[in-house]
């Protein structure tokens, strides 16, 4: 039995330190290395303050700013909202009855906040992702909002067409993926550029 118990126990412990400890270790210290921001989060910063993560959508309900994808974990301004420790998706099938009712009401609440845009929806504005936590939405969606961000912000639709513009990423190598924007960095480059008009 000790013949046996022992070898077992050697090669238990020595994968336990090879992958429990030293590649884990090695692992971080490439990711460290070589991509900081990716490694910690791509964390966004604003005057050196910490304002999100590149990665995990925001809600953002004002008029005056770009509307992220909907989330399928709790509603867009409630506790759980785009929450990166519930991340899930809606499970909700083409053909159920309640993302059909979800859809509609994301259509209707879109077209109240911009009264006379009869352009067609996009359906990543109405949708949910897999993860409920999309951070991106399709430069189409983002250039349905710019009517209403503009009436918002007291501004010319051009001035707010040439943001999108240039936060426009391109396929992953030129050919993986498609073109997206991201909402919390157009939202910074907007208030930047483009401010809100003081209330009243």
């Amino acid at each position: 039995m000790k013949t046996l118990l022992r070898p077992l126990l050697v090669l238990f412990g020595a994968l336990t330190v090879l992958t429990g400890l030293l590649y884990p270790l090695l692992v971080t210290g490439i990711a460290q290395g070589l991509m900081p921001d990716k490694a910690n989060g791509s964390l966004v910063r604003r005057d050196g303050v910490v304002v999100g993560s590149a990665l995990i959508a925001q809600p953002f309900v004002e008029p005056g700013y770009f509307w992220s994808r909907p989330s399928a974990i709790g509603t867009p301004d409630g506790p759980n909202a785009y929450d990166a420790t519930s991340s899930a998706g809606s499970n909700l099938g083409p053909t159920n009855p309640a993302l059909a009712t979800a859809v509609s009401e994301r259509i209707a609440a879109l077209r109240a906040a911009d009264p006379g845009n009869e352009a067609p929806v996009p359906v990543d504005l109405v949708t949910a992702s897999g993860s409920g936590l999309d951070p991106h939405l399709s430069p189409a969606a983002a250039y349905y909002q710019v009517r209403r961000v503009a009436a918002a912000r007291h501004v010319d639709e051009a001035e707010v067409r040439a943001l999108v513009d240039a936060a426009v990423e391109g396929r992953v190598l030129g050919v993986l993926g498609e073109p997206t924007v991201n909402v919390l960095r157009l939202n910074l480059a907007l208030d930047e550029r483009l401010p809100l008009p003081p209330p009243g």
